[in-house]
């Protein structure tokens, strides 16, 4: 299997450093591409026998999968970049939720499919989120997981709730870091205890946590139950917790989900703005 990478920036690179330590593959089977040659070669120089191309048609030509890991307003350069070197037996995967499988299927004659990666897969955990276009069939769907579960959960959604469980898969390692990064300094600010050891305990506990809810089978409410014994520590800030979060996580979605509407709307009006020109 060969596969290539346009785009080799925070996400693009995490995916092919993750997927060559993982042993998924090797760099002889990938090429790379980038906006700005340098950086792709950088990233080349580093793996003996990746490919860095200096076109991203070059980067999809010959290759059975093709990530696109590039930032929504830059889909329809790239798109147009390919177009004409894709096969039909080829795939090509979407990394950015605001990209629809109809914007790429309306323009690409190959399969197509989205994949919403998360930084957890850094460490080969957590969740790969895959949505698929008319033309993946079980086979190529197969393929595609095979390949995305050497670093991660590959779990099949539906492209209308791309969003949330993209708040929840992708972005909630970084909004579940705040919140932990915030406890670590009240608990230094308030009682004098070193950070760093502070921050050890809290990822530990962290840690811990995950496990209970995944290999332990408990529930978060399971969880809280559990630690907080009625009339308690924990149970007296439970529920101060309860009160001065109320609604937070509701403005959160709709904080993400406004913004995932004003990309889509930038990324649907270049291609249909194409389509129209084109006329």
């Amino acid at each position: 299997m060969n596969v290539g990478f346009i785009g080799t920036g925070t996400m693009g690179s995490l995916l092919i450093e993750a997927l060559i330590a993982s042993g998924a593959l090797s760099p002889a089977q990938i090429a790379v591409s980038n906006r700005t040659f340098a950086k792709a070669k950088a990233l080349a120089d580093r793996y003996t026998g990746m490919r860095a191309e200096n076109t991203n048609a070059n980067a999809a030509w010959g290759s059975d999968i093709i990530f696109l890991c590039i930032k929504p307003l830059e889909f329809k350069k790239a798109v147009d970049d390919i177009k004409s070197v894709l096969r039909p037996n080829q795939i090509v995967v979407s990394i950015t939720s605001p990209v629809l499988i109809s914007h790429l299927e309306g323009e690409l004659d190959c399969k197509i499919a989205k994949v919403i990666p998360s930084i957890t897969n850094h460490v080969w955990s957590g969740a790969s989120l895959c949505i698929y276009g008319q033309t993946m069939d079980e086979t190529d769907k197969e393929q595609l997981e095979n390949l995305l579960s050497h670093i991660s959960q590959p779990l099949r959604i539906d492209e209308s709730y791309t969003r949330v469980v993209s708040d929840l898969s992708s972005c909630g390692p970084a909004f579940i870091s705040f919140l932990l990064e915030q406890f670590v300094d009240a608990a230094v600010e308030e009682t004098g205890i070193g950070r760093d050891e502070a921050l050890r305990v809290a990822s530990a506990m962290l840690l811990g946590t995950g496990l209970l809810l995944t290999d332990g089978g408990m529930t978060p409410s399971e969880v809280q139950e559990r630690v907080a014994v009625p009339g308690g520590i924990t149970a007296k800030a439970l529920s101060m917790l309860r009160r001065e979060t109320d609604g937070v996580f509701n403005q959160l979605i709709r904080t993400t989900h406004a913004k995932y509407q004003e990309d889509l709307a930038k990324v649907s009006s270049a291609f249909i703005g194409e389509e129209v020109n084109g006329q």
